[in-house]
């Protein structure tokens, strides 16, 4: 069963398709550069509800620097500096160039042609009314107007294929292996520098908010490139996923409601985060904090049959309610109207505050590769505020691309042939393998273990169980064979997932401390004596992992 393989060229190739690959796209492209966008769908990025940009439109007392400030409170003092001060300042000019580019962001109501006030909705963590947003899809709005610009700008765009494999020569990484599902082709891009802009961990837990198509394979790729993960213990738990209506299963609801004013009530009827966070409530905490609270509530038996809580928008203006246009349109298209009957909430698996170590033009330290995005750690530190997700992609999108097109590596002659057969090699097939299915099975155990063993509260003991188990699975991934060109490239996965979750694990495990969304039974105290510094990942000489402490930067 041989490929089918097309061979294309290019200066700057971005994998992913959301927020973070268009915008690096269009950075690189904007220095001149080639570029190729691949990509197999759009990621996380459809369903962003705002991004945070310090404009001071609702409150003039908001700044960059208050928004730093709120970063690394919010981070609980893990964050890399440099990046954060890149995400507070550069974050007002992404939405200046988004409004340039024509996203039609809210303004007031009595704004004359968008040209009053724009509004900025108060989310969590965060000092003043912060987030920029479009009522019917933020973050559709922005994928849309990025990408007819980079169609008018003639960016060439591989859509529906997948990124597999990284192209290696040496140490260099010279461009990826794509592959379009359900067929025997695969298209070969050689590069002068490559953007791994795939998100984040996603799938890799077994309840999360994350489409499908996120899965931790970026960060995989990038590890076995030789880049370091840092921060992998870090797991936001998005506080209020809708667990009912059923049809809804899955869908965040806005933290920036409870900021309007929305109450979290427990089965006894209590607004019970007025205990918690006294005399804020729902207001002023976040994250990680928040989604901490709504689960004690659920363990110790206030949630509600459906297994959580109640998120009560009832109390909302009906202008302030409807603003939220796609949420109620899911909820009333399940038989809910959130005017009259809340749906119930519970924490899910989310996003990773972690991911590969980046300088400050999103440099991975590996030639040819650079990460934007989620992929990338150290900003965060360990929890994110509501709204940072969309602006890190924006911002580090941005930074990546142009990086990415300053730092080609020179135009070289290269044994291509060797460098395709060995990158292709690594999705080698045969008859009497595994089947697809096997493969699958194997991430869903994988998935299981993880959420069990690396959840919102986390012990010694459980933690050093999930690594058996997590271990052994892992030996059984590396010994299975593919059966087929599916089962290969699902291999693959399955094999940078095992990589990707014991980091996960074994950084949990290290740190003997709680902050922010890492948070163990244990050892209830924070310890910024000891613990005030990252956990970064490598691979060593044998392909084994190698665990390292290393300063903030």
């Amino acid at each position: 069963m041989q490929w089918k393989v097309e061979v294309v060229s290019t200066d700057v190739l971005v994998l992913g398709g959301g927020m973070a690959g268009f915008r690096a796209a269009l950075a690189a492209q904007a220095q001149g550069a080639d570029v190729t966008l691949a990509y197999r769908a759009r990621g996380a990025s459809p369903y962003v509800i705002g991004f945070n940009a310090p404009i001071g439109s609702v409150d003039p007392m908001d700044s960059p620097d208050v928004f730093y400030e709120d970063m690394l409170k919010g981070g609980y003092f893990l964050n890399d500096r440099r990046l954060v001060r890149l995400l507070a300042e550069k974050s007002v000019d992404a939405f200046h160039e988004l409004v340039a580019w024509g996203v039609p962001f809210a303004h007031a109501a009595d704004s004359a042609n968008g040209g009053g006030q724009v509004l900025q909705r108060h989310l969590s963590g965060n000092r003043y009314p912060r987030s920029v947003f479009v009522p019917e899809s933020t973050g559709g709005a922005i994928l849309q107007v990025m990408a007819n610009r980079a169609r008018s700008l003639g960016i060439h765009q591989i859509a529906g294929q997948k990124a597999v494999e990284l192209l290696r020569d040496g140490a260099d990484v010279v461009g990826a292996v794509l592959w379009k599902p359900h067929s025997d082709q695969i298209t070969v891009v050689h590069a002068r520098a490559v953007v791994i802009a795939m998100g984040g961990i996603g799938r890799l837990y077994a309840d999360s908010t994350y489409p499908v198509d996120v899965g931790a394979d970026g960060l995989g790729m990038a590890l076995d490139a030789g880049a370091r993960l840092i921060d992998m213990e870090f797991v936001q738990f998005e506080p209020v996923v809708t667990v009912w209506p059923q049809e809804c299963r899955g869908m965040e609801m806005p933290t920036s409601m409870l900021g309007d004013g929305a109450h979290l009530l427990n089965n006894r009827g209590e607004r019970f985060m007025l205990g918690y966070n006294p005399p804020l409530g729902e207001r002023g905490i976040e994250k990680a904090r928040l989604a901490l609270f709504i689960q004690r509530e659920i363990d110790e038996g206030r949630g509600f049959p459906e297994g959580g809580v109640a998120f009560d928008a009832t109390v909302l203006s009906e202008q302030q309610r409807e603003s939220y246009v796609s949420h109620c349109r899911r909820l009333r298209a399940a038989g809910v109207d959130p005017a009259t009957t809340p749906p119930i909430v519970a924490p899910a698996a989310h996003s990773m505050m972690g991911g590969v170590a980046v300088d400050g033009d999103c440099w991975s330290g590996v030639p040819g590769l650079y990460v934007g995005g989620e992929a990338a750690g150290g900003v965060h530190g360990a929890s994110r505020i509501a709204g940072n997700g969309c602006s890190d992609t924006l911002v580090f999108g941005a930074i990546a691309g142009g990086g990415a097109a300053r730092g080609m590596l020179p135009a070289t002659a290269r044994d291509w042939p060797a460098i395709e057969a060995s990158a292709i090699a690594r999705l080698a097939h045969a008859d009497g393998g595994a089947c697809a299915e096997d493969v699958r099975q194997a991430k869903e155990d994988m998935r299981k273990v993880l959420s069990e063993a690396a959840g919102i509260w986390r012990n010694g003991p459980g933690l050093t169980a999930g690594l058996a188990a997590f271990g052994a699975l892992h030996e059984n991934i590396f010994r299975m064979r593919a059966g087929s060109r599916e089962a290969a490239v699902e291999l693959r996965e399955a094999r940078r997932m095992a990589a990707v979750g014991t980091t996960v694990l074994q950084a949990a495990l290290g740190r003997t401390e709680s902050r922010g969304a890492h948070q163990r039974t244990d050892f209830p105290a924070t310890d910024n004596t000891r613990w005030l510094q990252h956990i970064a990942f490598t691979r060593g000489g044998n392909d084994e992992l190698v665990q390292s402490l290393e300063p903030i930067h």
